[in-house]
């Protein structure tokens, strides 16, 4: 089926952006920049959506994704989260915090938890690298149980002793009995390009980027 899409197309910038209300904050952002695409928030099931005025196209995908469509290629920029970046380590450049979506790694236990450091410490978790290394730079053993969802069950059950997954309110967390006992890394949305993109449409992405820079910048000047 023919869709019209030409993924090598030079005169348009590609864009993945992430599904959900982090990928609709982003676009509100990239429409002030003056990348508007005003049917990309149509609630149809279309997936790829291009303004020729603006020579941009975008694509919403699934937020753990848009990595993987920067670093081959696909996307020549997108954004995502600190954490995506951190957990999957892909070859791209990241160009800008974009100040929104955040919320912090965090390590969290049943309320009263204490570490035993004479046994392995289990620790459950959607993120195994990024729990690696931080216990891993404390020299400490992990026994990581990786899970999808719902983990703040896992010690509850006694499945694990403790969790590591992205705080936002800690509402969750309370509700369940848990409290965050350590921070590993703040998280933000980060603007990320490829790094043949970044040379051949350098031009295109720079503006776009000081598009955003533009907004992060007197937003930071209002806090």
């Amino acid at each position: 089926m023919n869709t019209g899409f030409d993924p090598v197309a030079q005169d348009f910038l590609n864009v993945a952006l992430p599904k959900g209300r982090l990928g609709e904050r982003v676009y509100a952002m990239l429409a002030q920049a003056g990348y508007p695409c005003p049917e990309l928030l149509d609630p149809k099931r279309k997936l790829i959506f291009e303004n020729p005025e603006a020579k941009v196209r975008y694509f919403w995908v699934k937020p753990s994704d848009v990595p993987a469509y920067v670093e081959r290629g696909a996307a020549d920029v997108g954004v995502a989260g600190k954490d995506i970046l951190l957990e999957y380590a892909p070859s791209v450049y990241e160009l800008l915090d974009l100040n929104i979506g955040k919320c912090r790694m965090c390590v969290a236990a049943l309320e009263g938890f204490r570490d035993d450091p004479d046994r392995r410490l289990r620790v459950a978790t959607e993120f195994p690298r990024i729990a690696r290394s931080y216990y891993s730079a404390q020299s400490r053993d992990i026994d990581v149980v990786r899970l999808h969802g719902s983990i703040e069950i896992a010690p509850i059950l006694g499945l694990t002793d403790v969790i590591v997954d992205i705080v936002e309110t800690g509402t969750t967390l309370r509700e369940n009995g848990l409290r965050p006992y350590e921070t590993i890394v703040e998280i933000s949305a980060r603007l990320i390009a490829n790094k043949v993109s970044y040379k051949f449409k350098h031009e295109a992405i720079q503006a776009l980027f000081e598009g955003l820079r533009e907004q992060v910048a007197q937003k930071e000047a209002a806090q």
